[in-house]
């Protein structure tokens, strides 16, 4: 293959945990293309992500909730903005991961001159794509991994074999920020810490918050373990509650930016999580996880990539036992002892 793009636009507009399984493919990329620009148009959470992944150049951060929530007029206005921006960086080559109607606009209307886009049945327009060969349809498959779907876009490229776990590192600025916080809530004393998440940005994702304090109550008595207690943007009205309701041991992180988040995961022995984009960055960070997953129809296709992981399935997700979850974190918290027992 003798095409050789210089500027390329990667449009990346998944939820947060979508953007950190588009890692392998956005590394499939930066590989294939070594010498190009790559720029990444993303939500502005997962330009976060983009940024510690150290895999583009640049980012270009969208409001995408406002963009579809907000004053219509107004929303209008931005998506011109967005388009004049995209058309000022004279992209010659646009890949579109996931293919939306508007997505795949954006990229006929950016001006490059060659555009890839993911073939999703009833969701792309796959007649402004121009690239060939076209990648495979995506059929939605409940037995293929959403990795695996974003990397079939790439066929074309001639990529194959590509590594399929996420990985993401944290900066020396960040880490300092977590260790000062840790030192503060007297945290950094040696004792394992396990992270609990109890938010979802969804109700019917949310575990109960009293059977998160059970698993706490029972990893302090139990195990003489520090649980730290993560909570997300949509749950921050709720931090006093959770300091009140959490044995007094446990350490309350309310205020944590995305990349310092990720610090703090990679401080863990073990992370518990609903199914929501944190349990993918801590599952990029290398940090065993357990997730709660309740609801989904094809729940391994959407879960995290990780050497040491267990995931707990449920029609719903309050029919999980904390004596389950409990065990399952105990079981990697004994094998994060044996593998050190080994190396040591």
């Amino acid at each position: 293959m003798t095409f050789n793009p210089r500027n390329i636009l990667v449009i990346d507009f998944g939820q947060l945990g979508d953007v950190v399984m588009s890692l392998p493919a956005l590394r499939a990329i930066r590989e294939r293309f070594p010498q190009a620009r790559l720029t990444v148009a993303v939500g502005r959470p997962g330009a976060e992500i983009i940024e510690m992944s150290g895999l583009a150049d640049a980012t270009i951060a969208v409001d995408r909730v406002g963009l579809r929530d907000g004053f219509q007029p107004l929303s209008v206005l931005r998506i011109l903005q967005i388009v004049k921006d995209v058309r000022r960086r004279e992209f010659d080559f646009v890949i579109d991961l996931h293919s939306f109607a508007e997505t795949n606009l954006l990229g006929f209307l950016s001006g490059a001159r060659k555009r890839l886009f993911a073939r999703r049945p009833g969701r792309s327009l796959d007649f402004l794509g121009n690239f060939y060969p076209k990648p495979p349809v995506d059929r939605n498959d409940p037995k293929q991994h959403l990795v695996d779907r974003y990397l079939d876009v790439l066929v074309p490229l001639g990529i194959k074999d590509a590594a399929r776990v996420p990985k993401l590192t944290t900066s020396a600025e960040d880490d300092r920020a977590v260790d000062a916080l840790l030192r503060k809530s007297k945290a950094e004393s040696g004792t394992p810490l396990v992270g609990l998440f109890p938010g979802a940005g969804h109700p019917g994702k949310c575990w109960p918050l009293e059977r998160f304090v059970q698993l706490a109550d029972f990893l302090v008595r139990n195990d003489g373990l520090r649980p730290v207690v993560f909570v997300g943007p949509e749950e921050r009205h709720l931090a006093p509650q959770m300091r009140a309701l959490f044995p007094s041991p446990c350490v309350v992180l309310d205020k944590l930016t995305i990349p310092q988040l990720a610090a703090a995961q990679a401080r863990l022995a073990v992370f518990v999580s609903n199914d929501t984009g944190p349990v993918h960055i801590a599952a990029a960070m290398g940090t065993p996880v357990v997730v709660l997953i309740a609801n989904l129809p094809t729940p391994q296709a959407y879960g995290p990539l990780a050497d040491s992981q267990r995931l707990i399935f449920s029609q719903s997700i309050n029919r999980i036992e904390v004596e389950e979850v409990y065990a399952a974190s105990r079981e990697l918290l004994s094998a994060g002892r044996t593998e050190k027992l080994f190396a040591s």
